[in-house]
């Protein structure tokens, strides 16, 4: 998806410095989820309201 190629892609601040950690990358319209050990190995891709949701039922 060319949105995501030009997103910035940012783990979180509570991941320490090795590479086992999931990033993510926000733009307007969907939200991306990958490995940081294998940035090629595939993404996933849900819209903004599903993400939303997952934060909120992770937060609980």
């Amino acid at each position: 998806m060319q949105e995501l190629a030009q997103a910035l892609w940012f783990k979180s601040s509570y991941s320490s410095s090795s590479q086992g950690c999931v990033e993510v990358a926000l733009t307007p319209a969907v939200v991306g989820i990958r490995d940081t050990k294998d940035r090629d190995g595939g993404t996933l891709i849900v819209d903004r309201e599903r993400w939303k949701s997952f934060l909120r039922a992770v937060a609980r």
